[in-house]
């Protein structure tokens, strides 16, 4: 069995850092020891950081290379390797795909039924090995939709769903309390009308009317059928918090407001912010920013959202907020792996999966070096 030993090293270790060497057999971590030396064969990392493969659990970068402009859609296949080897290259060593389930006819054009012909091709080329890293399914439940229930029912345990989050983008609340904000977001990614886009939310909002209360009841009975985790979606007030944790839920996608942070804290909620949010310096919708969350301790893990080389990035930031960089490097990889039940991976221990990062420091930047999954370089 080959073995692989990267030494000399600045270990990032769930409580401390240590310069020491790793040692991988069999795609595991096997063997873990203090010291700067460099023995025979190894690879001498130079005292960079080597720390877990992240793990990303909210992630819409699929969806941008399927469609990488409005009403351009391309080959699945092709777009699936892009997205692969991009996390790779930032260190995300396991992504919940973001599929988004629940679409509107009148607006098929722009948003399309996808997830379950998507979700497939995934599977199948994960099972020929065709993929450098691992993937899991995220199902979007838009609640404000005109299909969700069918395209839930699409789904079953052997489609390794791993979340399932609780999506309600009706205008005027949420995430876009500000229209403008989201006349800003979708006029511009869509290409609408004022006229369109004035149509546009009346269907949402009548959707949410007529179908919000069945849809939620819906996404939550298919996530525990599925075995999946379930998180909710821009909680803003603790009234819709609470409304989560009596759902079940235990993690909240990108709360808007610290009173909602606060909220979930108090029901045991996890809270995901966007790397992106950190950043940029603040939310590109208008809401909380996520350093304020940091400086509480109201954060617990980071997304990449909609920019994959962000995550990485934000752990280099948290770590200035807090003064502690294992802390920080946990809300990318401990963290996330720990709130998708997943106990294999995430943290540097003796037994685990060897999914593995090497970064450097250029300044306050981090430069990825090296990426492993199961022991096997990907990056």
């Amino acid at each position: 069995m080959s073995e692989t030993v990267l030494a000399n090293a600045s270990l990032i270790l769930p409580d401390r850092v240590m310069t020491g060497s790793l040692l991988i057999r069999g795609g595991l971590i096997t063997g873990i020891d203090e010291g700067a030396g460099v023995p025979p064969g190894a690879i001498d990392c130079g005292g960079d950081h080597v720390a877990p493969g992240m793990v990303e659990l909210h992630t819409d970068n699929l969806e941008r290379h399927i469609q990488p402009r409005p009403g351009v859609h391309w080959p699945h296949a092709s777009a699936i390797v892009a997205h692969d080897a991009e996390l790779a290259s930032v260190g995300i060593t396991t992504v919940f795909d973001a599929l988004r389930v629940g679409s509107i006819e009148e607006e098929a054009a722009d948003y399309p039924r996808y997830a379950r012909p998507l979700a497939s091709e995934i599977l199948a080329m994960r099972r020929t090995d065709a993929l450098r890293i691992s993937h899991y399914i995220h199902l979007r439940a838009e609640v404000c939709s005109e299909t969700l229930v069918a395209e839930l029912d699409e789904f079953s345990p052997e489609d390794r769903v791993g979340l399932v989050s609780l999506m309600d983008h009706t205008p005027g609340q949420r995430q876009f309390r500000d229209i403008t904000k989201l006349a800003q977001y979708v006029q511009g990614k869509h290409r609408m009308s004022d006229e369109d886009f004035a149509a546009h939310i009346a269907r949402l909002t009548d959707l949410q009317a007529r179908y919000g209360a069945l849809h939620e009841a819906a996404a939550v009975e298919v996530g525990k059928r599925l075995g999946a985790v379930l998180a909710s979606h821009d909680d803003t007030t603790p009234e819709q918090v609470a409304t989560s944790a009596g759902y079940g839920i235990r993690l909240a996608e990108f709360p808007t407001t610290m009173e909602a942070a606060h909220a979930c804290r108090a029901h045991g909620i996890r809270t995901i912010m966007g790397a992106p949010n950190l950043v940029r310096g603040g939310s590109h919708s208008g809401n909380v920013a996520a350093a304020d969350l940091a400086r509480a301790d109201r954060l617990d893990i980071l997304s990449s959202d909609y920019v994959p080389s962000s995550l990485l990035s934000g752990a280099a930031i948290l770590a200035g907020i807090w003064n502690d960089l294992p802390r920080a490097i946990a809300t990318v990889t401990a963290n996330p792996a720990a709130a998708a039940h997943l106990t294999d991976r995430g943290r540097l221990e003796v037994g685990l999966r060897a999914d593995l990062i090497r970064f450097s420091m250029l300044g306050e930047t981090p430069v990825l070096r090296e990426s492993w999954s199961r022991g096997r370089r990907v990056a």
